[in-house]
């Protein structure tokens, strides 16, 4: 089997007050990632993310404030015969989060302990290990 589709997603990456990454799921699906989703015609990746973040839990954060991790494509977790390309933003400060949309459950991940084996590849794939190497100045 082939992967042909691509479909453009935004992500955020969210922290709270313990340092916990914030990785949500979406009802019918088993996989958590990161907040976020498609742009909206017109939208810049910044943008949708915002949107996106504030719809799925609650967050509000102005596109012009999030902060660039990068760009990867990815397995998408959960459709089949399909990649992802994700543009992933950090969101400053910390914050506290509640499902709502098509978000059936928030959890916070402990970046120290060992991962569960229910996330999406964009986070194991490629969020996590540039979240764990060290950012140039």
């Amino acid at each position: 089997m082939s992967i042909t589709d691509v479909i453009v997603v935004s992500a955020v990456c969210v922290y709270n007050k313990e340092g916990q990454l914030l990785t949500v799921r979406k009802r019918g699906t088993d996989k958590f990632m990161h907040p976020g989703g498609k742009p909206e015609a017109g939208e810049t990746a910044a943008e949708a993310a915002s949107r996106e973040l504030l719809e799925e839990v609650g967050i509000e954060v102005a596109p012009e404030d999030l902060e660039p991790l990068g760009a990867w494509l990815a397995v998408a977790a959960n459709e089949a015969a399909t990649n992802i390309e994700a543009t992933v933003f950090t969101a400053p400060g910390t914050w506290e989060a509640h499902p709502s949309a098509e978000i059936a459950e928030v959890r916070w991940l402990d970046l120290t302990a060992s991962l569960p084996g229910d996330l999406a590849p964009l986070l194991t794939d490629h969020v996590l290990p540039a979240l764990a190497s060290p950012r140039l100045a």
